[in-house]
């Protein structure tokens, strides 16, 4: 039977709590990159589909109206001066 060299189980014990400590840092460094990064989201404002919908719809509403006060507008200036040439 071969006896154990301290030596390397001294070095094994040593790695493996180098990639231990290597890992639970990357964990850390993870951790504390997504939360900076819901901090600085945080203070967006960001709207969600729903209303992004409805405001979008009521712009085209109000395309729509603009477009028909318009036709509107110059229908009565053409009848203004029609008359006033008349």
């Amino acid at each position: 039977m071969q006896s154990e060299n301290p030596l390397f189980a001294d070095l094994a014990k040593l790695f493996n709590s180098a990639a231990g400590t290597m890992a639970g840092m990357g964990r850390e460094a993870r951790d504390s990159a997504r939360e900076r990064f819901r901090e600085a989201m945080g203070g967006l404002d960001f709207v969600g589909r729903d209303e992004f919908d409805a405001v979008k719809d009521m712009a085209a509403k109000a395309r729509e109206e603009n477009e028909a006060l318009k036709a509107r507008i110059d229908t009565l200036e053409k009848a203004l001066k029609a008359k006033t040439k008349g």
